[in-house]
């Protein structure tokens, strides 16, 4: 079926960042960006942890250049809906070609962004705690250098805001999140660090799988 109320990506500035208010056991659940886009603070929620208290994190980070976001940098400020397939430049964690590891030179260019700007080509699990201590340094360096961010994810229904900001398929059948399956319609956080590098942050579930069929249920 897919995200209920459509899916698309914002592109802004980072106006602010902050984290949720920790739980009990000292869990935050969103690490919140607020991008300043065509006059208007839209809050952007990026999942970092879960309220099921036996479902974990993973996330990873991947550097980009700009050919490989295409026609996305031309988009201008604010909310653009997309279209859940190869060509609208949707995000999909399975298939996207810009989030493969790359081979030969463009492994060790890649070699060098992760020097550079602290990021990985593997999924790690953690707590959220460490989810956000990779995720805020390149939010940082956005930020501070009032350059762009694009927020993959589905639209509030009320007010300006994005959430499910993280992988949205390969939930368990059975599962409560399971409806929401469907392909080309993941969550994501890319972040310029640079004239001519970004970073996109993943994040998703340990309950979701790394391979998924046509439908996005796990294959």
């Amino acid at each position: 079926m897919g995200l209920s109320h459509g899916y698309g990506v914002l592109v802004g500035t980072i106006a602010n960042y902050y984290r949720d208010d920790p739980d009990a056991a000292g869990r935050y659940y969103h690490g919140n960006l607020i991008v300043a886009a065509q006059g208007h603070e839209y809050r952007c929620a990026i999942d970092v942890d879960s309220h099921q208290s036996n479902t974990g994190v993973e996330w990873r980070t991947v550097p980009l250049r700009p050919d490989d976001l295409g026609g996305l940098l031309t988009l201008t400020a604010g909310y653009h809906a997309l279209a859940s397939n190869a060509s609208s430049g949707a995000i999909d964690y399975v298939r996207s070609p810009m989030l493969r590891w790359r081979l030969g030179c463009l492994a060790l260019l890649a070699a060098i962004l992760r020097r550079k700007f602290h990021v990985s080509e593997v999924w790690k699990r953690g707590t959220s705690v460490a989810a956000l201590a990779d995720l805020e340094p390149l939010v940082a360096t956005t930020r501070s250098g009032g350059r762009k961010v694009l927020v993959f994810g589905e639209p509030f229904t009320t007010g300006y805001g994005m959430h499910n900001i993280h992988q949205n398929q390969g939930d368990p059948l059975g599962s409560p999140w399971a409806g929401e399956n469907a392909i080309w319609q993941d969550g994501c956080t890319i972040l310029q660090q640079a004239d001519d590098a970004w970073v996109a942050f993943l994040n998703k579930f340990t309950s979701q799988s790394y391979a998924t069929d046509d439908l996005g249920h796990p294959a």
